[in-house]
């Protein structure tokens, strides 16, 4: 069974988490058009663009540590607000970052995406990524993190078994997905090559990647599954991917369909297994995790009861900083009163020590020294001993 570089913190019912990568030559400008048009359609309440550095220095309504900041490597960040369901506030935000040999191997630009709603997501609210992505296949924002597989599409396995394998373990380790495979019993026609991804509700949508074996890939397939992952592919049917995350090994059978019809219908038996092994508990991939965590710490975009609330925060930080200004400097000009009149005494008033003549001479160490004078005057503002 197949790793994942999973924390012990659950993926909260709350939350809709997707990575990914834009192979364009301007994945920023994709996501900037797409949310004017959505905030002037009416469909966002809001947006905000800012640079990283901007996003790391700027004042939070929460507390900022560490795991608020984007990261040397981030291009862009992107937040969205919008709601759902009447009222339910959602508070998304998406980070664009330069990938390593994005000219030379193609992996163009990575991002993450974490949106999170007042209340428990419902698959059938819509797509986070819709919010910031364009919805058209010709932008390839939809490349997994694992290369050569794409959200959107039903893509092919590969053919060689060494190659199929590599695949398999990719999927089940480097993704956020839930992975499904499809064998074709007969190569389908224009309407069966469409992606059973289309039949799941808006949300569920882009949490899914789809994985085609051809007629002639029904043993080579099946035999790599069993040995990867101990699940098994049937003739003309389907199988989603176990991952450890999602704990769901131990019960591979539950998730198998026997026969999917790929000609335009809808898989209900496939589309109820995809829903039901998706509901199931997750454990969140450690980049997960901190993504989840810069929404939460890092957001920017407040609501105008949100920025009166962080206004009275503020407001009341400043004036405790104020009250401790203003003693200090209570505390200084009586250090500063004292140390003047302890001048003053000695002084006598007229220049002369002790308001002695010019020329007269103190009596050993008495009262009129200037350490005794110093001595009697800051003592007034000690706090008098207690009696033993």
């Amino acid at each position: 069974m197949a790793k994942n570089n999973s924390s012990s913190t659950p993926v909260p019912d709350t939350a809709w988490l997707a990575h990914g990568r834009h192979l364009g030559p301007e994945p920023e400008q994709d996501v900037r058009r797409n949310l004017i048009a959505l905030k002037a359609a009416g469909v966002l309440d809001d947006f905000l663009e800012l640079e990283p550095v901007e996003a790391a220095r700027s004042t939070a309504l929460h507390p900022r540590d560490e795991s608020a900041d984007p990261g040397p490597a981030a291009r862009r960040v992107f937040e969205a607000r919008w709601r759902v369901g009447g009222d339910v506030t959602v508070r998304a935000q998406l980070t664009t970052y330069d990938q390593e040999g994005r000219r030379k191997e193609g992996g163009g630009v990575r991002w993450v995406l974490a949106a999170e709603a007042e209340d428990a997501w419902d698959m059938y609210w819509p797509s986070p990524a819709l919010m910031f992505w364009p919805d058209s296949e010709r932008i390839e924002w939809d490349h997994d993190a694992v290369p050569g597989v794409r959200l959107r599409v039903a893509n092919q396995l590969p053919k060689d078994d060494d190659e199929l394998r590599r695949r398999l373990r990719e999927c089940t380790r480097q993704s956020w997905y839930v992975h499904v495979v499809v064998h074709e019993a007969m190569t389908p026609d224009a309407l069966g090559q469409q992606p059973v991804s289309v039949h799941l509700p808006p949300s569920l949508r882009h949490q899914v990647v789809e994985h085609r074996a051809t007629p002639e890939q029904a043993q080579i397939a099946d035999f790599a599954m069993k040995r990867e992952l101990g699940v098994r592919l049937p003739r003309g049917g389907a199988v989603v991917l176990p991952t450890a995350a999602r704990g769901a090994d131990a019960e591979a059978d539950r998730f198998t369909v026997r026969n999917v019809f790929l000609d335009g219908s809808t898989p209900t038996e496939l589309l109820d297994s995809i829903k039901e092994f998706a509901a199931l508990p997750q454990s969140m991939p450690e980049e997960a995790e901190q993504t989840l965590t810069r929404l939460r710490q890092g957001w920017h975009l407040l609501t105008p009861d949100e920025e009166l609330a962080h206004a009275r925060i503020m407001v009341t930080k400043y004036a405790e900083a104020l009250e401790a200004m203003t003693t200090s400097r209570d505390r200084y000009r009586e250090a500063a009163e004292a140390a003047h009149a302890a001048l003053a005494e000695i002084n006598g008033g007229d220049g002369a020590p002790g308001g002695a003549a010019p020329g007269a001479t103190a009596k050993g160490k008495g009262d009129g020294s200037p350490l005794s004078a110093f001595t009697k005057m800051f003592g007034r503002f000690q706090e008098p001993k207690k009696e033993k």
